[in-house]
């Protein structure tokens, strides 16, 4: 267990497993994915797939291809938000979650959306607080190539580019 809930007291544990733990906060609403333990850039996660496959977009599902959007299993993987310092990427093509940046245990796992959506069903403001925030969160079409260049991309945004360049 992560949280003291002695100092958050609105935070209910959800779910936990043995590299993560969701918690909800009682009061928004709104849910996270948790590491119980530490992991380096580089380090292999877990393995996902599909639960099922989606012709259009949901805020639940993870673009594979143009109209391909998978609902993701294990299913506490889409408790993992945005962050536009991403700790973790989404390696569409071998199903694999990884850690991109160190993460300590207790820190928020949390990945770039556009990293792996072209268009978003429902587009954001971002609230995650870090000094590079992109603020309106829509999808990579809607990013330049310059913003882009520093993160992790599917394959399949990474063609989109090439597409959208030529």
């Amino acid at each position: 267990m992560i949280f003291n809930t002695v100092l958050s007291p609105s935070m209910q544990l959800v779910f936990s497993n043995d590299f993560a733990e969701i918690w909800k906060d009682e009061t928004s609403g709104q849910a996270a994915l948790y590491a119980t333990r530490s992991f380096k850039a580089g380090d292999f996660i877990c393995e996902f797939g599909a639960s099922a496959i989606l012709h259009k977009p949901s805020y639940l599902t993870v673009q594979k291809d143009i109209d391909e959007h998978i609902c993701l299993h294990p299913q506490y993987l889409q408790y993992i938000n945005h962050g536009c310092a991403p700790n973790v990427f989404f390696d569409i093509s071998r199903g694999i979650l990884m850690c991109i940046q160190p993460v300590m245990a207790g820190n928020e796992l949390t990945y770039f959306y556009p990293s792996t959506e072209w268009h978003m069903a429902e587009p954001f403001q971002c609230q995650c607080g870090n000094d590079q925030c992109l603020q309106y969160i829509r999808g990579a079409a809607f990013l330049s190539g310059e913003v882009l260049k520093k993160y992790r991309l599917s394959d399949f945004i990474q063609l989109q580019l090439k597409n959208k360049n030529h």
